[in-house]
């Protein structure tokens, strides 16, 4: 058996390179996809490709909507979907993709330190996993496929 995987949330870490990394180290028969981890290109990307804006508002939507193509097929395609939820931003984005994932039936592991515990309740509640570590991430991994 061979797991879709899709690393949904933060970029501002390297926690999508220690789950790669740690599946691979393991031998585990996965494949991973992921958002565009590229800030400045993720936000950019309608503009760039649709013409500028002079409105945040539409030059943010113009993007989201670019990248949802991407996230949604790819949300759609997975068997699993991680979403890590970091300590410095409010992850909107993130919670969707949950959300999302959620809705379609996928299984779902949410990654994120205690102190979100309490705003993540019903997001956690949805998931079939919360891990604290990507290394415990790999180790739900492991044993699914064991």
């Amino acid at each position: 058996m061979i797991l879709k995987i899709y690393l949904a949330g933060e970029i501002h870490s390297d926690w999508r390179e220690r789950v790669v990394e740690g599946a691979k180290g393991k031998g585990l028969s996965v494949v991973f996809t992921n958002p565009v981890t590229d800030h400045d290109a993720s936000d950019m990307c309608g503009v760039n490709i649709l013409g500028e804006e002079e409105k945040p508002f539409w030059r943010d939507r113009k993007g989201s909507g670019l990248n949802s193509i991407r996230r949604i097929k790819m949300i759609k395609d997975s068997d699993v979907v991680v979403v890590r939820f970091g300590p410095k931003y409010k992850q909107w984005n993130a919670a969707f993709d949950a959300g999302y994932a959620a809705a379609l039936g996928k299984s779902l592991i949410t990654l994120h330190d205690e102190e979100h515990d309490h705003a993540l309740k019903e997001v956690d509640e949805a998931a079939n996993a919360t891990a604290r570590t990507p290394e415990q991430v790999v180790g739900i991994l492991e044993y699914v496929l064991s």
